[in-house]
């Protein structure tokens, strides 16, 4: 008996030795095949990029672009196009399509949420109004001259209200205990406030400044500049580390806030510091882009499909889904009716409405769940 009772063990622990190597074995397979994707996708954004630069209203050839990459020698005009035109706008597309992504996977993970997305919470009301303000009332709004009047001002102005929008709807959830549904509601409330408002700055504005918030509303990477980048850029990147750094607090939180607290994770903890990044990242992309639609749902909705919810991999890839997507349709919006360049927001919405029907219609909870 005792002989038989030992065997048994032996069996038992071999079979759960295999099983466990099975599922080794599993994992790293599903691993390397998400990185595998990882890296076709980043190609086909280095592709999208070289395009890019090469097709508008000036083509630059291959070779020419080769030799400015290697220190050739080039045509003068076509390297100033290519420097100082399009790769500043190619640059703030990737990084406004990246930033806009991830704030939408993360909203859509803290707030448990599939159709939520970076303007939930009224950062775009916010913005449009503070643009608005800008363009319509200029530095008067404000009695003083707090930064030159253009491009900057209106960035100040949008990137003031979107934070302000966003810090009224954290402070009315705080009186609920940071309810999920509470800041869904207060969002739609306080957004409607502000587009209100952005109403009554068209009704009184003159025909000039009713053009400008008009142009500004719809979206685009006209004013993209190196000088804008450099402020863009060092805030990226730092906002990004900390939404990685909490990817496998964001899985644990996916499968229920209980289970997350079981597992060590500070939930309300991690909620603020996540929604204050991504509200971050988003009201400074639009507050000189002005207002891009769909890219922040609908990139992560992809990045579901094709690799799952692992969010150590699901936000790095819903980023270059968003960077691909808002790229290929700023080239689409320069080079469809050139030299006439259509504000990229409109072709956003243009893919991006039938994709949010699809997902209505088929509601494909799989990819959430």
């Amino acid at each position: 008996m005792m002989g038989e009772s030992i065997r048994r063990s032996e069996t038992d622990s071999l079979r759960s030795i295999s099983s466990t190597r099975q599922l080794a074995s599993l994992y790293r397979g599903s691993s390397m095949r998400k990185l595998l994707l990882l890296g076709l996708f980043l190609v086909l954004l280095v592709v999208a990029a070289a395009a890019a630069i090469m097709k508008g209203s000036a083509s630059v050839p291959l070779p020419e672009l080769w030799a400015m990459a290697t220190g050739g020698t080039v045509d003068e005009m076509n390297a100033y196009i290519v420097r100082e035109v399009r790769l500043p706008r190619i640059t703030m597309a990737i990084v406004t399509g990246i930033s806009l992504a991830a704030a939408g996977a993360i909203m859509q993970a803290l707030l448990r949420n599939p159709l939520a997305d970076p303007f939930t919470l009224g950062v775009s009301s916010g913005a449009s109004f503070g643009a608005a303000l800008a363009i319509v009332a200029g530095s008067s709004a404000f009695g003083i001259n707090l930064v030159h009047n253009g491009q900057w001002l209106i960035a100040f102005n949008a990137f003031v209200f979107g934070c302000l929008a966003v810090g009224i709807v954290y402070g009315i959830a705080r009186l609920k205990s940071g309810s999920t549904t509470v800041l869904l509601l207060a969002g739609v409330a306080i957004g409607q406030l502000f587009a209100a408002g952005v109403s009554s700055l068209k009704y009184f504005s003159d025909n000039e400044a009713l053009k400008d918030l008009i142009v500004w509303l719809m979206g685009g990477f006209w004013g993209a500049s190196w000088q804008v980048l450099y402020i863009l850029l060092p805030l990226f990147a730092v906002s990004l580390g900390v939404l990685m750094k909490y990817a496998w607090d964001l899985n644990a939180l996916v499968s229920g806030e209980e289970a997350a607290r079981t597992l060590g994770v500070k939930v309300k903890r991690l909620r603020w510091i996540c929604l204050l990044t991504v509200t971050l990242m988003a009201s400074t992309t639009i507050a000189f882009t002005g207002i891009i639609g769909f890219i922040g749902l609908v990139a992560p909705h992809i990045g579901r499909m094709m690799i799952g919810t692992d969010y150590r991999y699901l936000l790095p890839f819903s980023c270059l889904i968003g960077a691909l997507l808002l790229l290929l349709s700023d080239t689409v919006a320069r080079l469809l009716l050139s030299p006439i360049e259509i504000p990229v927001g409109i072709v956003t919405s243009f893919f991006g409405a039938p994709f949010f029907v699809y997902l209505l219609v088929r509601k494909r909870r799989e990819y959430w769940a």
